[in-house]
């Protein structure tokens, strides 16, 4: 296990839009938690009449994602407006993991699973559930559509597919025959 510098683990929309300064990233992996369109979202890009989904890590199975290095000298703040962002509704818990990053070395990384007991986790959704919450939603941030898209993006910058987020996005884009065939 690398020692030094603070990490934290970005797998949604961190990944494009982390709002902290850091000294650089990597692709890094996470495993005993998984990426997830499992969130309600009543703020930043739904409402509570509207919902839209966002991003959650569930438990099991592994999650490619990315590792941000933040200077020590910069943690305090990084780290408050982390609490500011993940922590104000309570939907998700920090928690410090252990991911391996690219060039092989293992950091611990902070990381925010979905308390999965919250009122806004969706839990397991279909596909077409994903689909039509995703299609709905506008909140603070924007569409839901962009949020997911971006994420998509991203991640095939990357070099990283997910195959639950490539289906979501193909019917996004008019493919409404991957919903049937993913059910």
């Amino acid at each position: 296990m690398a020692d030094g510098n603070p990490y934290v683990f970005g797998y949604g929309s961190l990944i494009w839009n982390p709002g902290f300064p850091f000294l650089h990233f990597e692709r890094a992996l996470l495993h005993g938690a998984h990426r997830s369109l499992s969130i309600y979202s009543h703020r930043h890009r739904g409402t509570p009449e509207r919902p839209g989904l966002v991003f959650g890590l569930s438990h099991g199975g592994s999650c490619r994602g990315v590792a941000f290095e933040v200077a020590t000298e910069r943690w305090s703040e990084v780290f408050d407006y982390l609490q500011a962002r993940e922590q104000d509704r309570g939907v998700y818990r920090e928690a410090w993991r252990e991911v391996t990053l690219a060039d092989g070395r293992r950091v611990r990384a902070l990381t925010y699973l979905v308390n999965e007991k919250h009122v806004q986790f969706a839990g397991r959704l279909t596909i077409a559930e994903q689909v039509a919450l995703v299609r709905q939603g506008t909140g603070e941030s924007g569409r839901n559509t962009e949020y997911v898209r971006n994420t998509a993006k991203h991640l095939l910058s990357l070099g990283i597919r997910d195959r639950s987020l490539d289906l979501i996005v193909a019917a996004l884009d008019g493919d409404e025959t991957l919903i049937v065939r993913s059910v």
